[in-house]
């Protein structure tokens, strides 16, 4: 063992230290823009071992290892790579002489993970002092390529059979084609939620339900006034700002199971069904505390929950327990009762209705 492992050694309390302090400091800068995940790591003394044994005269002291500390950044796609670069050259201190874009230094048909890896030191004043580490930044797609390849041990492309690296050129070009397909995928759902309020004005029909659609129309007429209507007979405030991102998505789920599959479509039941959906909100609900009231009022979308029961219970073969799956109500092993009070009060809502009443 040299001198420089058991030094290494001896210091590895600090070295983890220092690393949950880069991390920190990676992920605080790093706010706001869209990350998969950042991971860590300390060099283990093998591995320290083994590069000392590769680069032997290179490395006289501890400090002028780079990556004894490293930080690990994952985005989504490979256009946000370019973003949390430009955040990281911006606020640390890069050491340009050992950092790489392996972008830019591949040859075209060079198969390997595509990335960028900085050395780089906390501003001045931090905490870390001059401690430098380094700081890979590779979409998920790289990052699998990356942790497949060097499972598979193949570094040097020399050593690599030649029918492997075939294969391996393949599989680069059909990685590449997957990142760039992610990436226009990320800007139609971009477009399509930035044209989706003037599509709802203006051709409704041709707007299918989805949880992008369903979040728009939780925030204007007729949703949004029907949600005020029943609240108001219930006597409780609406919850605007309910924080749940996936109800949308529950709701969209709700409405195909429904049978309403359009924006149009939904717009034209709930004006159709206005009265019938407050009153029969205001008969089943005070049944159904343990689903809404804790939250201290009605949840937005609630004249779309009943719009859906109301189709589901006029069709006796429809199941409404199944809403309580779809919406995540607090009865799932206890359908039974929950069926059974939403069929009672659709029964008695229906005598009423025929009544006049």
């Amino acid at each position: 063992m040299t001198t420089l492992v058991r030094e290494y050694q001896a210091a590895l309390p600090r070295y983890e230290a220092q690393r949950q302090g880069a991390v920190a400091l990676v992920s605080e800068l790093l706010t706001g823009l869209k990350i998969h995940h950042v991971t860590s790591r300390v060099k283990r003394p093998a591995s320290l071992g083994d590069k000392l044994r590769r680069k032997p005269g290179r490395y006289d002291t501890l400090q002028d290892v780079t990556d004894l500390i490293g930080v690990r950044v994952i985005t989504y796609f490979e256009s946000d790579v370019g973003a949390v670069s430009r955040r990281l050259e911006e606020r640390l201190l890069v050491d340009w002489e050992n950092s790489v874009d392996k972008g830019m230094m591949h040859d075209p048909d060079r198969f390997g993970y595509k990335g960028v890896h900085y050395v780089v030191r906390a501003p001045e004043g931090h905490a870390l002092g001059p401690q430098r580490f380094e700081v890979q930044i590779r979409s998920i797609l790289q990052h699998a390529w990356a942790e497949i390849e060097h499972d598979l041990g193949y570094k040097n492309r020399q050593a690599v059979p030649r029918e492997v690296r075939r294969r391996f050129n393949r599989l680069s070009g059909l990685l590449e084609i997957a990142d760039e397909e992610f990436m226009a995928l990320g800007r139609l759902s971009r477009d399509y939620a930035a044209n989706l309020p003037a599509r709802v004005e203006q051709a409704p029909d041709s707007v299918f339900v989805d949880a992008q659609s369903v979040a728009h129309l939780l925030s204007i007429p007729p949703v949004r006034d029907l949600d005020r209507a029943v609240a108001s007979a219930l006597n409780v405030p609406l919850l605007v700002n309910w924080p749940d991102p996936e109800r949308p998505q529950r709701l969209a789920g709700l409405l195909q199971h429904a049978g309403v599959h359009s924006v149009g479509q939904l717009q034209k039941e709930l004006r159709r069904n206005e009265a019938d959906i407050v009153g029969f909100a205001a008969r089943l609900l005070p049944r159904l505390r343990e689903a809404w009231l804790p939250a201290g009022g009605a949840r937005p979308g609630v004249s779309i929950v009943h719009l859906a029961l109301l189709r589901l219970c006029a069709h006796p073969g429809n199941d409404p327990a199944e809403v309580t799956e779809l919406l995540d109500l607090p009865y799932p092993d206890r359908r039974e009762h929950f069926t059974q009070i939403v069929r009672e009060v659709y029964a008695q809502w229906r005598t009423a209705q025929e009544a006049g009443g």
